[in-house]
């Protein structure tokens, strides 16, 4: 179905088409069991001491607002995460902002955290509590004053509804929010985090959202700093501002993040060195370049105990994660293994 229509949509405008996406899955009628696979009990994991379904999850970027997250969830994901939310509504940078790089199988976005703020989604989730693990990605606005301050609002407002939270550090798109990978700053925040979660009583477990545009002496310093104030786990890794040398569309220059196939091998690699260096102690999500069931075997065993996609969803359609359960468990059918969580680091 979805390569009939794929034409169409691709003749909108990217952001068009993605406005058009969440207003037909707020009337999505489609039955659960359509997007289901045999033996998926070999892909039941575990993520943040939740028992899942499979490790098969969708990135923070598309449901910003968290409009549409039940309905995603009957795509088959076995998690979702909503945001990234700031605490006043936002509408982003200017338009045009989204970017299809087609040959490339990848986005540029400048989005700029657009959504409808933090007290309109708190209301949304509350009137439709999710039927799944949900996650919720939280970030600073703009024109704030105070970015921790920023954070600590949307922690205290919308942990009531999180599964987990994620503190987004790493969007190229919001000036000065990638210099909390600064061992200084990020013990900053991170500390006030935590007094919030104390005062608050907030017991949801916190993950860190991470630029794939970092180096060695950053990724210990990160690792010391996550294990000293007892961050549950990292996404390893947003968008790249760089890596752009081999790209031949003409768009391959416009400002933003970039995604998809071109970010796969970067954010491997970045998982596999976390997974190393931490020795498998925290829990680690993995996204770039996820569209097939090979990418995300590719991940998973570069370290990550679960993946998520977004770009692959945009150029494969939503039953993409049907089509990555399948071929997931036809390797593990061929490799004998009797759980994805067996492979978790097995190439790191």
């Amino acid at each position: 179905m979805y390569s009939i229509l794929k034409p169409y949509i691709f003749s909108l405008d990217p952001e068009a088409a993605h406005d058009l996406a969440i207003k037909s899955l707020k009337f999505n009628v489609l039955p659960k069991s359509i997007f289901s696979v045999e033996n998926e009990d070999l892909l039941e994991t575990e993520l943040l001491n939740v028992k899942l379904p499979n490790p098969i999850g969708l990135a923070a970027g598309f449901d910003k607002s968290a409009e549409v997250y039940n309905s995603l969830f009957k795509l088959g994901y076995g998690f979702v995460e909503v945001g990234t939310i700031t605490p006043k509504r936002q509408l982003g940078n200017p338009k045009p902002r989204v970017f299809r790089l087609e040959k490339e199988q990848a986005l540029i976005n400048r989005l700029g955290f657009n959504n409808h703020g933090s007290e309109i989604i708190v209301k949304r989730i509350a009137d439709n509590l999710p039927s799944g693990f949900l996650g919720i990605n939280i970030g600073p606005n703009k024109d704030t004053d105070d970015k921790e301050q920023d954070y600590f609002v949307c922690l205290s407002r919308l942990s009531p509804y999180a599964g987990y939270l994620t503190i987004n550090i790493s969007s190229p798109n919001t000036e000065g929010l990638r210099d909390f990978h600064e061992q200084k700053e990020l013990k900053k925040l991170l500390e006030g985090l935590n007094k919030v979660k104390k005062n608050k009583n907030i017991l949801k477990p916190l993950v860190l959202k991470l630029s794939p545009d970092i180096d060695n002496s950053e990724v210990s310093k990160i690792i010391e700093t996550v294990f000293k104030y007892n961050i549950d786990g990292i996404i390893v890794s947003n968008t790249t501002d760089s890596n752009r040398e081999k790209l031949s569309d003409a768009q391959k220059n416009e400002a933003g993040g970039l995604s998809g196939q071109p970010l796969r091998d970067l954010s491997t690699n970045l998982i596999k060195k976390f997974y190393k260096e931490t020795k498998g102690k925290i829990q680690i999500i993995g996204v770039g370049g996820v569209d097939s069931g090979h990418a995300a075997f590719e991940k998973i065993c570069a370290g990550a105990n679960a993946v998520q996609l977004y770009t692959g969803m945009v150029f494969k359609g939503p039953g993409v994660v049907k089509e990555i359960k399948k071929e997931l468990i036809s390797i593990l059918k061929k490799e004998n293994v009797k759980n994805i969580s067996a492979v978790v680091g097995i190439s790191a």
